[in-house]
C-alpha cells in the first residue's frame, strides 16, 4: 500500500506546482510576451509543448495509479526527461529573450518546489520498485481529481504551443515591408514596445542598421540578439552620428494606474521630455536625417460624439489625452524647421499578436465576453502590419508629409467589436461591464474603455494606401 502521509505532501506540492505553472504560462507567456506569436520563440514553444505533454501524462498517472516494479522505473525515467527538458528550456529562454525579474523568481520557485516534489515522490517510487511489476488503481480523493483537471489543462496548453510552433514553421517569417529598399541608418525610440520591437526586427532583417534608444539597453540587446546598437541616452550618440531616419515611438502605456497628477506627469515626461531631448540632439547634429516618423494618437481628438467623423483637419479635443497628444506633436514640430520631412501618425488602438488585443479578447476566450458600458462608443483601430507598412512606405515616398490618421477604414462600435470577437472565437457574447463603477475607480482613464471617437484615414486614402486589413473581421481572423 502507498504511504498516504508521504503522498499527501507530494500531492500538495504538485498541485502548488501546477497552479504556479498555470500562472506563469497565462501571465508571462500569453499576456506579457505572447509567445505563440513570436517567431523567435519557436524552439521555446516546441520545448513547452513536449514538457506540457509529459506533465499531462504524469499528472494523470500520478492522480490515479500505483506504479509497481518496472513501472516505477518508467516514471522515474519520465521525471529525468522532464528535468532535462526544463534545463534545456532555461538555456533557450536566456538566449532568445531577457526574462523580467518576476519571471526569473517564478522559475526559481517552480524549480525549488519541483525538486521537493521529486524528492518526496521519489521515495515512494523506490518503495514501489520492490513490488511486482504492474499498475494498480488508487483513490487519492479530491487531490487526485484536481490533478486530473490540471492534466487536461496542461495537455491542452501543450497542444496549443505545439500547433503554434508548427504554424510558424509552415508559414515561415511574415513578409517584410522594409526589404528591397535603399539602405537606411535608423534611430528608433520606443524600440522595445509593441510596435517598436517588430519594427526594429524587420529593419534589421532587411539589412538596415538600427540604433535603439532604450531605458534598459541590456533588455533591448537580448531582444534583438545583439544585432542593434542599444544606448540608454542620446549623449552616447554624439553629434557626428549620421541617421537617415528617426522613428520616435517612445511613451509609457496610457492604460494602467489611475491618471493622478503624478501619473500624468510620468506619461508626459515619457513622451514630451524624450521628444524635446531628441530635438536638442537634432539641433546640434551635423548630419540631419531626411525623415522623421513621429507617433501620436487619436486621443488628440478627445471624446467625441459617435456621429462625428474626424479626419486630420478636425480640431483638438478636450481632456488629458488630447493635451498629451498635442504636446507630444508640438515637441516634435521643430524638426521641420531643420528641413526634415516629418510624418506624424495618430494611432488608433493597435491590434496585433499581444498588445491591447490580448486583454480585450481574454474574457471572450474564457466565455465572459460582452460589451463595455452601453457599447455605443466607437473603436477606431488598426492592424500593426498596416502601421509598419505605412512607416516603410514613408521611407521612400517623399509625398507622405504631415499628419495622418493611422486607423483602419472600418470603425466599429464596442458592441460590434464584441459581436465580431464572439463570432470569430466561437464564444458566447453575454456579459456586460457597467461603466459607472469603473469610472468611479479609474477616473478619467476610464474613457479609454467607455468613450471613443470615429476617426477616418482620409489622407492615407487620398495617398492611395490600400490597407492589408481594412475590416475588423479580417484583422481578428488573422490574429486569432
Amino acid at each position: 500500500m502507498p504511504d498516504f502521509s508521504l503522498l499527501d505532501w507530494a500531492f500538495t506540492l504538485l498541485i502548488a506546482q501546477a497552479c504556479l505553472g498555470a500562472l506563469d504560462t497565462l501571465y508571462h507567456h500569453e499576456l506579457t510576451v505572447a509567445l505563440p506569436y513570436r517567431h523567435s520563440a519557436r524552439l521555446e514553444l516546441s520545448i513547452h509543448a513536449l514538457r506540457s505533454c509529459f506533465y499531462g501524462v504524469l499528472f494523470l498517472g500520478i492522480a490515479h495509479l500505483q506504479f509497481g516494479g518496472a513501472w516505477a522505473l518508467v516514471i522515474a525515467l519520465l521525471f529525468a526527461l522532464e528535468i532535462g527538458l526544463t534545463l534545456w528550456n532555461f538555456v533557450v529562454e536566456d538566449r532568445s529573450r531577457k526574462l523580467p525579474a518576476i519571471e526569473r523568481i517564478m522559475h526559481t520557485v517552480l524549480a525549488v518546489n519541483g525538486g521537493a516534489f521529486f524528492a518526496l515522490y521519489g521515495v515512494q517510487l523506490a518503495q514501489w520498485a520492490s513490488l511486482p511489476t504492474g499498475l494498480s488503481a488508487v483513490d487519492f480523493g479530491w487531490k487526485g481529481w484536481v490533478l486530473t483537471l490540471f492534466a487536461v489543462g496542461v495537455t491542452a496548453s501543450g497542444i496549443r504551443d505545439g500547433l503554434a510552433a508548427l504554424r510558424m514553421q509552415r508559414e515561415g517569417k511574415p513578409s517584410n515591408p522594409f526589404a528591397g529598399g535603399a539602405f537606411k541608418r535608423v534611430l528608433v525610440t520606443g524600440g522595445t514596445g509593441f510596435i517598436g520591437e517588430t519594427l526594429v526586427n524587420q529593419l534589421l532583417d532587411a539589412g538596415h542598421t538600427v540604433s535603439v534608444l532604450a531605458r534598459d539597453p541590456l533588455k533591448a540587446a537580448y531582444l534583438f540578439d545583439g544585432r542593434a546598437r542599444c544606448v540608454r541616452s542620446l549623449s552616447k550618440l554624439g553629434y557626428e552620428e549620421t541617421f537617415d531616419v528617426v522613428i520616435n515611438l517612445a511613451g509609457a502605456p496610457v492604460a494602467g494606474p489611475r491618471w493622478s497628477p503624478k501619473r500624468q506627469a510620468q506619461l508626459i515626461a515619457s513622451r514630451v521630455n524624450t521628444t524635446e531631448a531628441l530635438m536638442t540632439w537634432l539641433k546640434n547634429a551635423r548630419h540631419k536625417p531626411a525623415l522623421w516618423v513621429q507617433a501620436s494618437a487619436i486621443g488628440f481628438y478627445g471624446v467625441r460624439d459617435a456621429s462625428e467623423s474626424l479626419d486630420e483637419h478636425a480640431s483638438k479635443g478636450a481632456g488629458f489625452m488630447a493635451e498629451l497628444c498635442a504636446r507630444w506633436e508640438a515637441a516634435a514640430q521643430p524638426a521641420t524647421e531643420f528641413g526634415v520631412r516629418q510624418v506624424v501618425l495618430r494611432l488608433g488602438v493597435v491590434f496585433g499578436p499581444g498588445g491591447a488585443l490580448t486583454p480585450l479578447l481574454m474574457p471572450f476566450r474564457l466565455g465572459f465576453g460582452g460589451r463595455m458600458g452601453d457599447g455605443q462608443q466607437i473603436m477606431s483601430w488598426v492592424h500593426r502590419d498596416d502601421v509598419l507598412q505605412v512607416i516603410a512606405r514613408a521611407f521612400d515616398d517623399e509625398s507622405l508629409v504631415g499628419t495622418y490618421n493611422m486607423v483602419a477604414p472600418d470603425t466599429v462600435s464596442q458592441a460590434a467589436f464584441a459581436a465580431h470577437a464572439g463570432k470569430v472565437l466561437k464564444r458566447p457574447v453575454w456579459f456586460h461591464i457597467p461603466a459607472a463603477p469603473v469610472r468611479a475607480l479609474a477616473g478619467e482613464m476610464a474613457q479609454l474603455f467607455f468613450d471613443g471617437q470615429r476617426v477616418v484615414p482620409q489622407r492615407l486614402t487620398e495617398a492611395g494606401y490600400t490597407f492589408r486589413y481594412p475590416t475588423l473581421d479580417a484583422a481578428l481572423r488573422d490574429l486569432t
